[in-house]
This record gives structure tokens, sequence and C-alpha cells, in this order.
């Protein structure tokens, strides 16, 4: 029969699927039933493969001689049986199967009740059974009689922890009478109470939700192989098939759910959901410590983090980069002025690494709010360059979503910052575009010429090539064709000079509408 598998799986699932029916892979436990199915019947048929050249793969391999048959013989003569049943203990611990572990464990003692091997295994086979208390006893007995053993020393140690995890301390107990305590003063018995079917099945299914949101936290990654081997028992034609050896596919998934199962009660058992919380929770505390807690060199922490943001925003990593200005943004403004004095001014710089990074993500509105945080602790620190920086940015900010008037009230607040000729290059190119998308071709040609003279000033060829094309486009909507074609001509040489193909490409395309304009 052939078998039918899902169309809807994942990979994982496919290999999970893949040994269930027989093809094992290496430190896979299901391997382990096999061994112990055959584990008898191995030893006395050890046979050493011999090795098979490329043109006698097709053929069957010959039998070994009689010596190697002898001499594998006598190996498994040197076998004890104490070895053999600590070699199966220990498969039998990886199967889950506690019971079976503990009694080969306990045959491996018959002879010798100080063997160590045999103590060690036994205590492993208790504490996979839950038993820690007995565990840590067997532990304890192993580590007196070999302590220079590290086995005995971290099974100690794991068994106290599950102990404590189990258990718990008293004084992390504490009792309150707060509550409604009626039950108690009006003499009502529990066979008096009679709830209704509806409010037992709600109780349940809220239990049902419990236990599954349990067996995520106790299983992880492991859950999800869970449920998909639940969804193969449903699968009739799949669980009446039969592998290789004759078992039947059913028997296999139902022992992998069931081990899946016994490994579950046995880590709640360990360690119950109330202790991970707690565990959870105190390192989240120590965490908090440690990031309330100035480095030794905060200066030098901080400058080498801005760095790192920077070269990421910079390569293009947005997300990465914002996620690294928010982490040390939170980081910074738990820490005291004492232990960084211009923190402020830090502040101000991470407000706008934020900002620009939401402009770039298309988030207008939060990189507004971020640049104007950016703003008010410079005007605060009385910082120039911040305040400089923040309202160049206010001014994208506005020009990116079209409101183009409160740009050009931002940008021209910025004007008496301006220092050099490449900012102010740009700066009056930026607010001569937006008087042009704002139909003030008067003023964006006036602007397109102060940004064409800032550029001639350091012979910026790029900023003469946008200067030029917006006074070009300006004197076109103001129907002064001619002046529109010596400007338009100037925009081609330059960008030929620069060899920006689509540029030149664009700029002609103008240049001949402009020129039948002069004709017409």
């Amino acid at each position: 029969m052939s078998i039918k598998v899902p169309l809807t799986v994942h990979w994982s699932h496919c290999v999970l699927l893949v040994t269930l029916l027989g093809y094992t892979r290496q430190d896979c436990n299901l391997t382990y039933r096999c061994v112990l199915k055959r584990f008898d019947i191995i030893l006395p048929k050890i046979r050493l493969k011999c090795s098979i050249t490329r043109k006698d793969k097709a053929r069957k391999a010959p039998s070994p001689p009689t010596w190697l048959k002898e001499t594998s013989c006598s190996r498994e003569e040197s076998m004890s049986k104490p070895s053999r049943a600590l070699l199966r203990s220990r498969c039998y611990v990886k199967l889950g199967d506690a019971e079976n572990a503990l009694k080969d464990a306990e045959s491996s003692l018959k002879d010798n009740k100080n063997y160590f091997k045999g103590l060690y295994q036994k205590a492993e086979a208790l504490y996979t059974m839950g038993d820690f208390e007995f565990a840590l006893v067997y532990y304890h007995r192993g580590h007196k009689l070999r302590p220079e053993l590290q086995e005995f020393r971290l099974g100690i140690q794991k068994a106290q922890e599950a102990i404590d995890n189990s258990v718990g301390s008293p004084s992390s107990v504490k009792l309150v009478n707060k509550g409604d305590l009626s039950f108690f003063h009006n003499g009502v018995h529990p066979q008096n109470l009679n709830p209704s079917n509806k409010k037992e099945s709600k109780k349940h299914s809220k239990k049902t939700d419990k236990g599954e949101k349990t067996a995520k936290q106790l299983l992880g990654e492991l859950y999800s192989d869970r449920e998909y081997l639940k969804k193969l028992l449903q699968d009739e034609d799949l669980v009446k098939c039969k592998i290789r050896s004759g078992e039947r596919v059913q028997d296999l998934i139902v022992g992998s759910i069931s081990y899946l199962d016994t490994r579950m009660a046995f880590w709640q058992q360990q360690k119950p959901i109330y202790a991970r919380q707690r565990d959870r929770k105190l390192m989240q505390q120590q965490w908090s410590k440690v990031l309330h807690k100035p480095p030794s060199d905060p200066t030098r922490y901080v400058l080498s983090s801005l760095e790192e943001i920077d070269t990421a925003l910079s390569a293009g990593y947005t997300e990465s980069g914002l996620n690294k200005a928010r982490e040390l943004m939170k980081v910074v403004k738990d820490w005291s002025e004492d232990a960084l004095p211009n923190k402020n001014e830090v502040l101000g710089n991470l407000h706008s690494y934020i900002g620009n990074a939401l402009m770039d993500l298309g988030n207008m509105d939060r990189a507004l709010h971020h640049h104007e945080k950016d703003l008010e602790l410079a005007k605060k620190c009385d910082l120039t360059d911040s305040k400089s920086r923040a309202l160049d940015n206010i001014g994208r900010v506005y020009a990116r979503i079209g409101k183009f008037q409160q740009a050009i009230e931002v940008w021209e607040k910025k004007l008496p910052l301006a220092c050099g000729g490449l900012e102010k290059a740009w700066l009056f190119h930026e607010i001569g575009r937006c008087y042009l998308e704002l139909k003030r071709y008067m003023e964006a040609r006036d602007y397109g010429s102060r940004s064409l003279m800032a550029a001639d000033d350091i012979s910026d060829e790029k900023w003469q090539l946008n200067a030029s094309v917006l006074m070009a486009q300006a004197e076109l909507k103001l129907s002064n064709y001619k002046a529109s074609v010596l400007h338009f001509e100037r925009a081609l040489e330059r960008a030929k000079l620069l060899q920006d193909d689509s540029a030149s490409e664009a700029i002609q395309k103008a240049l001949c509408e402009a020129r039948l304009r002069v004709t017409q």
C-alpha cells in the first residue's frame, strides 16, 4: 500500500515522518526503540562491515572470515551483565521509560552495591521518574564514593534545583485573608451547591485552553510536532500502513505522542510554570539593574553605540538602526546627568536618528514627533547645530507629506543657521522647489537663482544642475521661454559632464518643449 503524505507540511515534519517510517537518523530518540527491541539479538551477532569498492557496490558483501567471528564472540562474552544492564537502562532513560530503566539499573547493583556507574544510572532513572529526593540520595552516595567525578556533582545540583522548583520555600508563599469568606461563615456545604452545566462546560473549556497554553510553554518547538502527529492520526490511509519491520504506522505515531506527553509531564514536575515565571522575573530584574547601571565609561559607550546606529542607517538597515536607537534611548534616559553630562544632547541625537528612520519607513507622524523633540532639546540646551539639524528634518517631513508652506516657514528659520556653500545651495533649492509646487513661480525663480549662486561659489556641478533646472521650470511657467531654454541648455551641459543619462534624457525632452514654445 502506498503511503499518502499531507501536502501542507513543514520540512521538520517531513523529517519527523521519515524517522517514524523507519529511516532513522543520528541522535533520534526513536532509534533507541529499535536498539531495545533487538538488544539481546544484536550482541551475539556483531559483525565487522567489510569495505566495498565501487566495482562491488552492486554485489552482496562477502561474509567475514571465521577468525573475525571468533574475535567478535570473544568481545561479546567479555561484556559483563552489569554493563549490558547499564546500556539498556540508558536507552530506556532516553525513551522516557523510567520504570524499566530503574529495573536495569538495580540489576546492575545486585552483585556490588557500591558500583558507582550503577548508582549514577539509578539516580538518573529516579530523576526521570520525578523522584527527585531519592535521586538526590543516590547522587550523594555516588559522590562519596567517587568525589572526583563531575557527573555526581551536576546530578546533586539539578536534583536540588528540581526539588526547590517543585516544593518552593515557605518565604515565597504569603497567605492573606482577603476576598469573599462568607462560604465559611454561612454554613454552606459543598453538597448544597449545584452549578449549572453551562458553567461546568465553561470551566472545562477554560481548563482545556490553559492546558494547551501550558503544553506550548513546556514543549516549545516540539508543540508543533505534537499537533502534526495528532493530524496524522486522522489520516485513515496512513495509519493502516506498515513499515519495513512490520510495525504499524499508527502504533509509532501513538507511541511518539505518548513519549512527548510523558516528557511534558516530567518537565512540568521538574520545573513548574510558576517556577519558570519566577525565574523569568528574576532575570528581567537582573537585566534592568544592568541596564540602569552606567558602564565604566558612559561617553565612550554612547559614542560607539551612536556610530553603530549611524552605520546601520547609512547601509540601509533601517529597522536594525531604529531598534538600536530605541534601546540606547531607554538606557540613557535612566542615567543621571552626573553619569552623562551631555545627556540632553545625546537624547536629541537619538530623536534625530529615530525620526529619520521612521521617515524612511513612511511613518511621518511619529517622525515629526521625534524631530520636534530634537528641536525642543536643542532650544533647551542652546545647541545651534542641533537646532539647525532639527529644523532641517522637520522641513523635510512637511515637504514629504505635501505641506509646502509649513516646510518653507521652517526652512526660512534655518537660513540664518546655515553655514557653508553646499548647505545653502541645498536649502535655497528646496525652498524654491516648495514655491514651485505652490505655483508661486517668481519666488521659485528667485530661490533658484540664489541656489545657483551658492553652487557657483563652491563649484559644485550637481547643485548647479539642480538650480538650473529649477530656474528653467520657473521661467517656463512664467512664459519666459527664451530664458527657460538658456537654463535648460546649461543644465544639459552639466548633466553630460556628470554623465547622468537619465537627467540628460529628461532635460532634453523639457528643452524641446521650451523651444517649441519659443517658435510659437
